[in-house]
């Protein structure tokens, strides 16, 4: 929080601890915890806008240690994001450039890339030309606009895709390094697909759900967002439907990742906090003490989605539940920002306000959702 922690959020041993944790002014902040699943580290995308494959691969480490995998797993989301660059670049011209080319994307861009190429240990590829430098894909989004643009304009022309691609190909290598077609993990060689099947992660077994009404419920539609590049379907369904979801994962062992609007002035992530208070309430006492909050209505969230004010800002992890001593309960998200960019290691508490007013969409294993829904959408589990 702001100024004085009660409980705040601690990784070690690659779960969260409550520990007290003190600063100049002081919280009334008291946080119980109701469930805390497992983790790996907090990652740091730095200012690359590369949120969806940090979100993605932190959630599929977690279910690598639901499995019984074990706890060591760090798997290369700068591979995730430089085989994408090729998928988007591909759609980008065959859309004549009216379609998002840049670094953002969203869940199921992870899951295509583990099923097209596969995926490889951070250790294996990093992404990055110098091993202290930041991830920084400024320069590499430029030239790849400055190659493809043009291209995707002119119609008169044919496409060479197989030069595109090379092109392509040869700048991801200049910027990022290139990836490996074999390697060596401990003791045993592996390709990128071959690794992928080792760790026993099954990309069908995962589904995506959001919640509006300008679609009918319990159908698959197309989420009209700008990084959803690749049309990817959502199960559409009522609000308390995906309340009930995210709820019954946590209870029964299984996180998901989270892809949310965090602009939000009740966003505040340096003080561990992500809260929608009720109108008229100050968000400074809000920073320091339990607030009443809005009750979230499914036209509440649909508005705010009409409007643009709720967006598809950014990708997280939720690893667990809290509540305040108010009673109110909140999810405990894993972000990638770094450790060191807030008060409680990365983490911060989202109250369930927030999260059923500014979800976009969650993935989540399919087991995770109850038999009745998983037989109403059809998901066979």
């Amino acid at each position: 929080m702001k100024t004085h922690v009660i409980l705040a959020l601690f990784f070690a041993s690659f779960t969260l601890l409550a520990q007290e944790k003190t600063n100049k002014k002081g919280s009334d902040y008291k946080f119980t915890t109701l469930k805390n699943l497992d983790a790996t580290q907090v990652q740091n995308q730095n200012t690359s806008s590369t949120c969806w494959s940090f979100s993605t691969l932190s959630f599929l480490e977690s279910e690598l240690i639901r499995l019984g995998k074990g706890k060591d797993f760090n798997l290369s989301e700068m591979f995730v994001a430089r085989k994408s660059y090729a998928l988007k670049a591909d759609n980008y011209i065959r859309m004549h450039g009216r379609t998002n080319f840049g670094e953002g994307g969203g869940f199921a861009d992870a899951i295509s890339v583990i099923k097209k190429y596969g995926i490889v240990p951070e250790e294996v590829y990093t992404g990055k030309k110098e091993a202290d430098a930041p991830h920084n894909h400024k320069m590499l989004e430029t030239t790849l606009k400055n190659i493809l643009h043009p291209v995707a304009l002119d119609e008169t022309q044919k496409i060479d895709f197989a030069f595109l691609h090379n092109s392509v190909e040869a700048v991801c290598d200049e910027y990022l390094g290139k990836t490996p077609e074999k390697f060596q993990y401990k003791g045993k060689e592996y390709t990128p697909k071959t690794y992928a099947e080792a760790t026993g992660i099954n990309p069908d077994d995962y589904v995506f759900l959001t919640s509006f009404t300008h679609h009918p419920f319990y159908t698959q539609f197309v989420l009209e967002v700008p990084d959803n590049w690749n049309w990817e379907l959502m199960h559409n369904i009522p609000l308390n439907d995906l309340q009930e979801v995210m709820v019954n994962a946590i209870n029964t062992g299984y996180t998901f990742a989270w892809a949310a609007d965090v602009s939000e002035k009740g966003f505040m992530y340096k003080d561990g906090l992500a809260i929608v208070p009720e109108p008229g309430t100050s968000l400074n006492d809000a920073s320091t003490k339990p607030v009443n909050q809005l009750k979230i209505t499914q036209e509440a969230r649909q508005k705010a989605f009409d409007n643009f004010e709720t967006q598809d800002d950014h990708g997280m992890h939720i690893v667990g539940t809290s509540k305040d001593q108010n009673g109110t309960l909140y999810y405990t998200v894993k972000n990638s920002w770094g450790k060191e960019t807030n008060q409680c290691d990365g983490y911060f508490y989202a109250s369930e306000s927030y999260v059923l007013y500014k979800t976009t969409s969650i993935m989540v294993h399919k087991k995770a959702l109850p038999a009745a829904m998983a037989k109403k959408l059809g998901i066979i589990l």
